[in-house]
């Protein structure tokens, strides 16, 4: 099959991936063979083949947002040809503390797709099947693709950060994630104040409908219930944490961070104002948001690239050029 590979001991900025033919998955007991319709490129993606995250593997395949049918290992709930999802989180243990407590997010022996275990940059991608979405009827698959994990993870951000209907939600970074999750927090009644930077996302923002937009430099004229920050910058929580009012909660949606300032405590923390950390998401985040998308009938921007061009996607990633979600087509 056709697929792009990350080698970690001789990968180059900007030419990351070296497109190869390698032998098919074959899948093992417990797991299906995808054929790859679709996968979405994610800042996690970049993180990993820029070292952010330490390379668990020589060689690996990118990507976990993956849109795929089904065409081995099928059962009886899964049959061959139905198409379905697959996230970051791609299996855990089942059996650590946090999984018998209801929280496989902070699972001890995580699978995690495209990282730990080959992704969906590839033709067929071998997966976990209790660890695939059905995915609602009518959703093309470069739609789906941004939905499973930018939307998944906005979603549970959200949820991490406590929102309540009509609140006033601070965005703190506005790209793939943060656009979907604006969907989520109107149907909410939410007002949702933006801090971005580049001129791009802050038309994008004021364009889905955001109450009020400022540069990354502006603080938002009224103090927040809550606030999101996306962008993997510690300026950026210390900025939203300035935003809250007292007894409000920032949910720090990323996977790496650089530093963050010192900062006063008794102006900006004290008054049970929180800091909560996103770890992953959970499969019920995944059913309940893609139930959610399909109700609200989501259409996100799309930026599609060929999978010889899986480089070129990671660039507009890193650059922040694309418009709207990128999503490398088979």
């Amino acid at each position: 099959m056709h697929a792009a590979v990350f080698d970690s001991t001789s990968a180059t900025p900007g030419s990351w991936l070296s497109i190869e033919d390698i032998p098919r998955p074959q899948p093992l007991s417990g797991e299906l063979l995808l054929k790859v319709l679709a996968c979405g490129v994610c800042r996690t993606d970049l993180h990993i083949v820029e070292r952010d995250l330490k390379p668990l593997h020589p060689r690996i395949i990118p990507g976990h947002q993956i849109v795929g049918e089904i065409v081995e290992g099928t059962t009886t709930v899964l049959p061959a040809g139905t198409r379905v999802g697959v996230s970051w989180i791609g299996g855990v243990d089942g059996d650590c503390w946090f999984c018998r407590h209801n929280m496989e997010n902070l699972c001890d022996h995580p699978v995690f797709t495209g990282y730990s275990v080959n992704g969906g940059y590839a033709e067929f991608a071998a997966v976990r099947a209790d660890f695939v979405n059905p995915l609602p009827a009518g959703l093309e698959p470069i739609v789906a693709a941004p939905l499973l994990c930018a939307g998944v993870i906005g979603f549970r951000s959200l949820r991490v950060a406590g929102v309540q209907r009509g609140e006033r939600v601070g965005l703190f970074g506005f790209g793939s994630s943060a656009s979907l999750a604006i969907r989520v927090l109107h149907s909410w009644d939410c007002e949702v104040y933006v801090v971005t930077r580049g001129e791009q996302h802050r038309k994008a923002a004021a364009s889905l409908g955001a109450t009020w937009v400022g540069d990354e430099d502006a603080k938002p004229p009224v103090a927040l219930d809550r606030a999101i920050t996306f962008a993997p910058s510690g300026k950026v929580v210390v900025s939203a944490l300035a935003a809250l009012r007292k007894g409000g909660v920032v949910a720090i949606n990323a996977i790496h961070l650089d530093q963050v300032p010192a900062f006063d405590y008794d102006r900006l923390l004290w008054g049970e104002r929180q800091l909560r950390s996103v770890a992953n998401m959970m499969r019920r985040d995944a059913r309940d948001f893609l139930a959610l998308a399909r109700d609200l009938n989501f259409r996100p921007a799309v930026q599609t690239f060929s999978l010889d061009d899986a480089n070129r996607a990671l660039e507009a990633i890193k650059q922040e050029t694309g418009e709207g979600s990128a999503v490398i087509v088979m």
